[in-house]
Order: structure tokens, then C-alpha cells, then sequence
């Protein structure tokens, strides 16, 4: 009953004043890019510009008819009361258009105490015509994330509200483990961490459903099926499911300004609706971030 009461206390809890800013390069939760695992804290105001690969492009637990590699850049600028804003840009590979999609958003982070902290924020996706990748049903996004230190390992709480096109809820739960090295590898200023997670997706999928609508002359070339008013009795997409379970492996090289990560996830879709034909799958990512301040 206790950590029943803890994790309820994770989902539920307000804001309190903040006592440090951690550093990531924010792109949002609801998106599939590369968010460095590399846990920062940064109690000053900072400037953090990143790039990224990634080997597909995923959102909640589901990827596209078609494998769509990507490359990102953010920037993130973090105030020393705990406030963010952030722009990020993305492109895919194999296409000849120049930005696929813009991101832009901003948040607050707290931390109420030393075993626990979050943030809330508010996303919003801007795609080009073509609109290739799935997350482009949506266009708003409103996350509250929440994490609490057991000390052997951290347990994440994020609830996404998206908006748009579609509406869906989600909620994400982590597991995980953040390690450092306490050996140098070139000199006393740098060192590799580590941080191994689990996680689980619920939630309702009726992007899936929009996004097959939004793109009915190629759904014989990329293999959707079609959702329609006369067929929403055959798939129940805003039925509040598991939709994914996933294991996560990141490994990074941080030095003083700057981090380079590289991951693997494994990612496992359950309950899919029909509309895309996911199966199990790997995921790499490139990361790399500098940081002003």
C-alpha cells in the first residue's frame, strides 16, 4: 500500500519550487528523437544545441508503414528558475525535402526534493504537405512527467495528452538505472555513463487511425489499412490500451560541456489495431550536445 501511495503521489503531484534545472535536450516527450539519458543537473541558466540520428522514426510504441531514418537538431535554453524553451528541426533521410518537421515548445522543471523531480510542458508539431511520419495525425501535445529515486534505480511516471487532428492519451512507465564510471578514460574531466531502462506504453491510438485516413492514395504502397466511418467496428483505436513494451541501452562519453550517446532500444507493439503492421524492432541513435553556460 505504501508504493501504491508513491506511485499515485507520481501522477498526481503539483509543482513546488525548484531547486536545480536538470539538462537534457528537451524535444519533447511525445516524439521519437534521441533525448540524451545522461542525467545532468545544472543549477545555472544554460544554452544546449544537439544533433541526432536516428536508425526509424517512433512515436508511442508505433512506427510508420515504411522505415523513415531521421536527423535532428534542437536547441534548448534552460533559465536558472527552472523555465525552458526549445526549437528543434527534423529530416528525413532519402528525401529530397529540407526540414520534414518543426518542433517548438516550453515547460517548467522542479524538483520538490532530493528523491524527486519533474516537469510540465506544452509541444507543438509543425509537418510540411507530405506529412510522411505518423506522429503527423497530431499537432499539440501537453506532458507531465514525474520521477522518483529509489536510489537503486528510478521509476518515471510521464502522462501525455496530444490534440489536433486526433486526441489520445498516454502513459508511459520507466524503469531505470543510472550509472557513472569512476575511472577517467583520456583525462580526470570526462567519463561514461550508463543508463539501462524498461518501459511500458498505454494508451489510446486513434492517430493510427487518422493517419491512414490522411494518406488513402498510398495505402496500397505502404501496406495500411484503411479506417473509415463505415469500419470503426472492426478496430477499437480509442480504446485505452498497452500498446508497447521497450528495452533501452545508452551509453555515453560526457565531459564538462559537452555528451555523446550512443543507444540501442528493442521495442516490442502489442494490441495493434490493424492499421499498421508493426512488429518487434530495433532502434539506434546517435546523440551528441554542447552546452553553454
Amino acid at each position: 500500500m505504501k508504493y501504491f501511495r508513491i506511485v499515485l503521489f507520481l501522477i498526481i503531484c503539483n509543482p513546488v519550487n525548484a531547486a536545480a534545472v536538470k539538462l537534457h535536450i528537451f524535444t519533447g516527450n511525445t516524439a521519437y528523437y534521441a533525448v540524451a539519458d545522461t542525467d545532468t543537473v545544472i543549477r545555472k541558466r544554460s544554452l544546449s544545441v544537439g544533433v541526432n540520428y536516428g536508425s526509424d522514426a517512433l512515436f508511442f510504441g508505433r512506427t510508420g508503414p515504411i522505415t523513415y531514418p531521421y536527423e535532428s537538431t534542437d536547441v534548448v535554453y534552460n533559465t536558472k528558475g527552472g523555465f525552458f524553451i526549445y526549437g528543434s528541426a527534423l529530416r528525413l533521410l532519402g528525401y529530397r525535402t529540407f526540414v520534414d518537421e518543426v518542433d517548438l515548445g516550453g515547460g517548467y522543471l522542479f524538483r520538490p526534493s532530493k528523491k524527486f523531480s519533474g516537469s510540465i510542458s506544452y509541444n507543438r508539431f509543425i509537418f510540411n504537405k507530405q506529412e510522411r511520419i505518423i506522429e503527423s495525425a497530431t499537432s499539440n501535445d501537453i506532458n507531465l512527467k514525474n520521477t522518483y529515486d529509489w536510489k537503486p534505480f528510478k521509476s518515471t511516471v510521464l502522462v501525455d495528452y496530444l490534440f489536433g487532428k486526433s486526441s489520445d492519451i498516454f502513459i508511459t512507465l520507466t524503469q531505470s538505472k543510472y550509472i557513472e564510471t569512476k575511472w577517467n578514460v583520456f583525462d580526470d574531466k570526462d567519463y561514461l555513463s550508463f543508463n539501462p531502462a524498461i518501459s511500458m506504453i498505454l494508451g489510446t491510438q486513434n492517430f493510427v487511425q487518422r493517419y491512414s485516413l490522411d494518406h488513402e492514395d498510398r495505402l496500397d504502397a505502404d501496406y495500411i489499412y484503411k479506417l473509415g466511418p463505415d469500419n470503426t467496428d472492426l478496430y477499437d483505436n480509442g480504446r485505452f490500451n498497452m500498446l508497447n513494451y521497450s528495452f533501452k541501452i545508452p551509453v555515453a562519453y560526457n565531459r564538462p560541456h559537452y555528451t555523446f550517446e550512443f543507444s540501442y532500444k528493442y521495442s516490442i507493439p502489442v494490441n495493434v489495431e490493424g492499421a499498421l503492421e508493426n512488429k518487434r524492432e530495433s532502434f539506434f541513435n546517435l546523440t551528441f550536445y554542447y552546452v553553454f553556460y
